[in-house]
């Protein structure tokens, strides 16, 4: 846990900081002539210039803008699937609190697959689950056995499933 902010933790914050600003005047007394805090000043015009460094090389011109529509332009490929109608539909039915609407879209596009909804994997991670078929399902009792071989055991807890907890997973 934090320490608290306390009486005493002020007054040491509140020592260091001066402590602080007195080492820093001190040093300012002490070296103030070998390091100025300013330039001295320039007068004209013509020294200014001496001090400025060169302008820089002007930029080459930007190359005509093509149109992303038009004839010889490239267009960007769609990252997602169009939405097939229905589903476009149930986005404007009603409000999402009642289950409808956003909810209902969200609900619908959730079910589908990657592979339904993208043409390609997006991102590298998406490798690893791409194109897996209808035949993958999760395990069902793939993360319960580490649960009760680590801490039921260890703890002395009895683990009696009920039938109940069968229809969970």
């Amino acid at each position: 846990m934090r320490t608290l902010m306390t009486t005493q933790n002020q007054n040491f914050y509140r020592e260091q900081i001066q402590k602080e600003m007195l080492t820093r005047l001190a040093w300012k007394t002490r070296y103030s002539k070998l390091y100025p805090a300013v330039l001295p000043p320039v007068t004209t015009a013509s020294e200014r210039q001496k001090h400025l460094p060169p302008p820089p090389p002007p930029l080459p011109p930007l190359p005509p803008a093509v149109p992303a529509g038009g004839e010889g332009g490239l267009s960007v490929a769609p990252l997602m699937r169009p939405v097939s109608p229905q589903t476009r539909e149930a986005l404007y039915q009603a409000s999402s609190h009642h289950g409808k609407g956003r909810s209902l879209y969200l609900q619908r596009r959730g079910q589908k697959r990657p592979e339904e909804k993208f043409d390609f994997p997006l991102l590298s991670s998406w490798e690893y689950g791409w194109r897996l078929g209808l035949d993958y399902r999760s395990p069902a009792s793939g993360r319960s056995s580490v649960v009760k071989n680590t801490f039921y055991a260890r703890n002395g807890i009895f683990n009696n499933p009920s039938a109940t907890d069968t229809l969970l997973g």
